[in-house]
């Protein structure tokens, strides 16, 4: 069974925004990507490419906020949990070639000042990412603003760590990151023990 084009679409200039960014990509090269004439673009969006790019951003955002419980509920100790993430997240920007890893981050920094509609559909996914996160982090022993602010700090160590890995063409920078992240973690633990 085919995917249904819309969804081709969707998939298409998320990759594409991945990849090179908002900015860079056309519409032209979306539909070539989704293997869909031009006119289905606008027959399922018709505002064009902001409209397809802003559904592509929430949809990869909610997928990408999956990834937490995925990756962290295998480890029973928390502050391994976060180590071990960065380091998933090391070895898979390493074996994709350095390419971006989410179009959330990659549109986040390129448009912020360009493109307000898509700015804001950022801060919408990038707020639910952290709402999850704290959630998740409560589920797991932290009280709530411990939650918030670890979730706050993950997610600036881990997007400026992607743009340092991606530059250097290196694991590292989420490797450090995410030793900074075990210990800041275990520095709250050790602070809610009674």
């Amino acid at each position: 069974m085919s995917t249904p084009t819309r969804e081709r679409l969707v998939t298409a200039v998320a990759e594409l925004m991945r990849t090179h960014g908002y900015s860079a990509i056309t519409v032209k090269q979306i539909t070539a990507a989704a293997d869909a004439p031009m006119g289905s673009l606008y027959h399922h969006f018709p505002q064009g490419k902001p409209q397809i790019a802003a559904v592509a951003l929430r949809e990869s955002g909610a997928a990408y906020i999956q990834l937490l419980p995925l990756l962290m509920d295998p480890h029973e100790d928390l502050a391994v949990a976060v180590s071990s993430a960065f380091a998933d997240a090391a070895r898979t920007l390493a074996e994709s070639g350095w390419i971006n890893m989410c179009p959330v981050g990659t549109v986040a920094g390129e448009i912020a000042d360009t493109e307000p509609e898509l700015r804001e559909v950022v801060a919408e996914v990038i707020t639910d990412w952290i709402d999850q996160g704290t959630t998740y982090f409560v589920r797991r022993g932290l009280a709530e603003d411990e939650a918030r602010d670890l979730v706050l700090a993950i997610l600036s160590a881990l997007e400026g760590a992607f743009v340092l890995g991606r530059t250097l063409r290196s694991a590292e920078p989420l490797l450090a990151a995410g030793k900074a992240m075990q210990a800041r973690v275990e520095a709250v633990l050790t602070r809610a023990e009674p």
